[in-house]
């Protein structure tokens, strides 16, 4: 014969680990966030990876490097809400050049 432990104690043991179900549901959510910003950084690197001085003039190219710093910037940002503090190897995955990188966090007029 098995005998089942009252809901009260499983509950009770629940919240000891610190699993819930809103804490499940904003991790999920702080990694899909993660994800939704990689693309917007994947994306404004190959608009920059894209742009040729034949098809296009500086100002369009400081546009894109001003474009991709915010993207970016604010990647970093979700990895350090995900807790990840080292962005050495997001900046080596994604290939993100040096120019992008000195612009983070900079306010234009």
């Amino acid at each position: 014969m098995s005998v089942r432990p009252p809901q009260s104690f499983r509950h009770h043991q629940q919240n000891a680990n610190g699993f819930n179900v809103l804490e499940y549901e904003l991790m999920s959510e702080r990694a899909d966030a993660l994800g939704r910003h990689g693309l917007k950084v994947e994306a404004s690197l190959a608009s920059l990876k894209s742009w040729s001085a034949e098809r296009q003039n500086a100002e369009e190219r400081e546009q894109l490097v001003n474009e991709a710093s915010d993207a970016v910037w604010a990647f970093f940002i979700q990895r350090e809400i995900c807790g990840l503090r080292n962005n050495r190897d997001a900046i080596q995955r994604y290939g993100i050049p040096n120019e992008v990188l000195a612009r983070l966090g900079a306010m234009r007029k």
